[in-house]
């Protein structure tokens, strides 16, 4: 049975340490390539989620919101990440301009691990990858509640992971 687990995040610090302790379950685990979608209302704190889980990744630069780009990419030791918000979509078709296939098969025949986050996913149905691991975020009591579910065995052993490290009231 696939895993899952749900998790209040009180305030933008307990967002930021839980998007931490994601990536270092990733890292323990480390799949060849994940695909996460994030799922949430405006301002539920996808963006905020990616942020914590590039910075757990290594990643120190800036982390813009890809709402206008539609796609940011960064090259980290780990994998090359691929992060997409595809709220702007209006048609499915669309994310076939955007060349995140030729993207990704590129990193994964060059023997490159990837990670693609996916916002609103939703809006590229039947045009992106299958999930491995879902994030749904919503506001709940003053900050947020996550709800992360395993799509698969790799991601059954991330969530199972991201279960031990977790600290008590996370």
């Amino acid at each position: 049975m696939p895993e899952s687990l749900a998790r209040h995040l009180p305030d933008p610090a307990a967002t930021a340490e839980f998007g931490a302790i994601l990536a270092g379950a990733l890292l323990a685990v480390a799949p060849a390539n994940l695909v996460l979608y994030l799922e949430g209302e405006l301002g539920a704190g996808k963006t905020a989620l990616v942020r914590a889980l590039l910075a757990g990744l290594g990643h120190r630069g800036r982390v813009p919101s890809p709402t206008y780009t539609l796609v940011e990419p960064y090259e980290l030791d780990s994998y090359h990440v691929v992060h997409v918000d595809l709220y702007r979509l209006r048609d499915p078709t669309e994310l076939d301009d955007l060349g995140l296939d030729d993207e990704l098969r590129q990193h994964q025949a060059a023997g490159r691990g990837y990670l693609l986050l996916a916002e609103w996913p939703g809006r590229g149905a039947g045009r992106l990858p299958a999930p491995d691991l879902e994030c749904r975020l919503a506001s709940a009591g003053g900050g947020r509640q996550a709800v992360l579910a395993a799509r698969n065995g790799i991601a059954d052993r991330v969530l199972g992971e991201l279960r031990q490290a977790l600290p008590p009231g996370i």
